[in-house]
């Protein structure tokens, strides 16, 4: 742990902002944290942010943020002196050399693509562009025409988006060190939070501490290898909070869950659908359902136990006949999601059984990298082919996630160093279906989770996997101590998602058409993630799971995500129940049609993968929406899923397969792996246990 903690500088956007039920209980525990001084006297608060002054000062307030100490604004071209209320004058005589901004702004002014920033963003000691997705060539180039006309200068790119160009020795850490000097506090004293490439020159001041929040983007875990920074679970101020703990800052977190928050805590964004009523606590009868929905969860998540790991329903509550046989099985997805949703569980049968699905699987990595779709549970034999005799390219992604997920809860080493090089043939296997080397993997039809279902090349859903599964590798080959490659998984991470926004988010700002497959952005504006991606075209419709899984991966900025949720909420994807997979289904007749879907009457409209409702994408919409900082109506939409799970076909708590899109009658197998996981996972996620 160190030394005392004497100062804690953080970010705003994305850090300390962006979860507003999450920033309150921060100021709430940090005015705790002044009161009492436990376990010690609050460190020096100083807010680092790109804003510039005024914006900040604005931010703190709207925001109810605790009042800082000090302020270091601009992308550290300014030091504000709060309790004062005003600037650190000498610090600016430090980046006055060499700095010219005029030209500055002529060289910018002549590149492509390249468009500035409002005057709001600019200061005399900071000029700020846009341009969107560029890669590290673009920003090398950027760099040398500021070089050619004699300006040395500093260079941030962040978020996929902000470009500034700085004073030489002006960036976060180079403030934040000028000012630890002029306060005589030691480096080793000092703690630091962030989310983006912007802040990791706070990072980088040898012997600092570190918090990186969950949703934090790979250019910020790429520029933190090697260093000694906290990766926390929870994404925004919940992950700054949970660093503090770790730190020894703080000992408890303030309950605020009798706090109201009403709209003025949300954007404009988020007051146009979401109704007033809808944020209404919990009543007490509410909390019992949903108290009884997690400890039935648990009994069908023990159904589930097998010696080989989480089967996908349970086998003695079930029958099987023809196709139903490979439900006997371990399926990868099926049983990734389920270890990934109970993690947090701490049960010692369900600890084994999750370490179980891991090893079946695990151990029929073909020689080349394939994960089998399923190994089945009575004779141990892996089916590679599944559906259609079709691979399943989301087998291997999804276990290399629940991979990571288990050994950072667990911290079982062992089993890492174990099971790394087949991780490594899961990868590389996977990265084979890049075949035109644009960071997307190609996908044959029909092969992923939606396994009778129409879609191909780069599919939406498989796109976000592919991101993440290349983030948790990377920090895989971190903790291996295979540094080339975590800094290669974690810099491909970042074009797989600058890719993913460019491609499947169609707007009139996209700049350049280079095929044709690029074109929709003659659609206009856009307000979610398209299903799908061809040469020859796109599905306009909206893939309600991968665009969850967008947000909660963190490919999309919060500002999309919002965007989204209210297009999603709009159109009422949580009808008749949280929540369909896809919107609007597929219609007879449409281009999209396939003769195949009416293959055992699955995906008629409204049915199974065409718009069906399914409880374990519930949870994660109860997540998306916890995400947003929408507590209570996170919590309203985990008591409208524990009604889902309760209703059955024979009897009540059955936490069926999937549920009829219009009907909302429960479908599919019952007592459902991962639909018990998933309603478990989200339970842990709103902390519905503090609540009772």
């Amino acid at each position: 742990m160190g030394e005392q903690i004497k100062l804690f500088s953080s970010d705003l956007d994305g850090t300390l902002l962006g979860k507003p039920d999450a920033t309150l209980a921060f100021y709430h525990t940090w005015k705790k944290l002044r009161e009492t001084g436990k376990p010690y006297t609050a460190p020096v608060l100083v807010y680092n942010s790109g804003r510039l002054l005024q914006h900040t000062l604005e931010v703190i307030k709207t925001n109810r943020l605790p009042e800082p100490d000090y302020l270091i604004c601009g992308v550290g071209t300014t030091i504000y002196d709060y309790k004062l209320r005003e600037y650190i004058k000498v610090f600016e005589d430090t980046l006055s050399s060499g700095w010219d901004r005029d030209v500055v702004h002529a060289v910018l002014k002549s590149l492509p693509d390249v468009e500035e920033q409002p005057k709001k963003y600019q200061n005399k000691f900071k000029s700020s562009w846009r341009i969107y997705d560029a890669p590290q060539e673009k920003i090398g180039e950027i760099q040398a025409a500021l070089e050619k006309e004699g300006l040395v200068v500093n260079v941030v790119y962040s978020s996929s988006r902000d470009l500034d160009i700085l004073p030489q020795y002006a960036n976060k850490g180079n403030a934040l060190k000028w000012l630890l000097d002029w306060l005589e506090i030691k480096v080793n004293e000092t703690l630091v939070a962030g989310d983006t490439g912007n802040d990791s020159s706070m990072f980088q001041i040898k012997d600092i501490r570190g918090i990186v929040v969950e949703n934090a983007q790979p250019e910020l875990f790429l520029e933190t290898i090697k260093r000694p920074t906290y990766t926390a679970a929870k994404p925004f101020a919940d992950g700054v909070l949970e660093g503090l703990i770790h730190y020894g800052v703080i000992l408890t977190i303030e309950d605020i869950s009798n706090e109201k928050l009403t709209l003025k805590h949300f954007d404009p964004q988020l007051h146009n659908l979401v109704r007033s009523d809808s944020f209404k606590s919990l009543s007490s009868d509410q909390i019992e359902l949903i108290n009884k929905a997690y400890e039935q969860a648990m009994i069908v998540l023990r159904k589930n136990i097998t010696p080989r790991g989480f089967s996908a329903c349970s086998l003695a509550d079930n029958t099987f006949k023809s196709t139903d046989e490979n439900y006997r099985g371990v399926w990868a997805r099926d049983g990734s999601i389920t270890v990934i949703q109970s993690i947090s569980v701490d049960d010692e049968d369900i600890r084994e059984c999750q370490k179980a699905t891991l090893i079946t699987l695990l151990d029929h990595v073909s020689p080349k990298g394939q994960v089998p779709s399923n190994v089945r549970i009575d004779t141990n034999v892996p089916d590679y082919s599944g559906v259609g005799q079709i691979a399943s390219i989301d087998s291997g992604l999804w276990l290399v996630i629940a991979f990571y997920h288990y050994i950072r809860e667990t911290r079982d080493y062992e089993f890492l160093r174990k099971w790394s090089d087949e991780i490594n043939l899961v990868m590389n296997w996977l990265e084979a279906h890049d075949s035109n080397y644009d960071s997307l993997l190609e996908i044959p039809e029909a092969g992923d989770w939606m396994d009778l279902f129409g879609r191909s090349y780069n599919i939406l859903y498989d796109e976000v996997l592919w991101y993440y599964a290349n983030l948790t590798h990377g920090r895989i080959a971190e903790l291996l101590g295979d540094y080339n490659l975590s800094s290669y998984r974690l810099r491909f991470a970042q074009n797989i998602k600058e890719a993913i926004n460019r491609k499947f988010w169609p707007t009139i700002h996209s700049g350049n058409v280079h095929s044709f497959s690029e074109q929709q952005y003659s659609l206009g504006d856009t307000h979610y993630l398209l299903a799908e991606i061809t040469p020859f075209g796109f599905d306009w419709r909206c893939d309600v799971y991968g665009n969850i899984l967008a947000v909660l991966f963190n490919v999309l900025n919060m500002e999309r995500a919002k965007t989204a949720f209210n297009f999603m909420w709009g159109v009422g994807v949580n009808e008749p129940a949280p929540v369909v997979n896809l919107y609007p289904p597929v219609l007879s007749g449409d281009p999209q049609w396939r003769t195949y879907y009416t293959v055992n009457l699955l995906n008629l409209p409204d049915h199974y993968h065409n718009g069906g409702v399914w409880p374990f994408i519930g949870a994660y919409w109860v997540m998306f929406i916890s995400r947003l900082g929408l507590r209570d109506l996170a919590q309203q939409e985990l008591y409208r899923l524990a009604l889902v799970n309760k209703q059955g076909i024979e009897t009540d708590w059955e936490f069926s397969e999937w549920v009829h899109g219009k009907t909302g009658r429960p479908m599919g197998k019952r007592y459902q792996a991962w639909s018990a996981a998933g309603f478990i996972g989200a339970y842990y996620n709103l902390q519905i246990d503090i609540i009772s």
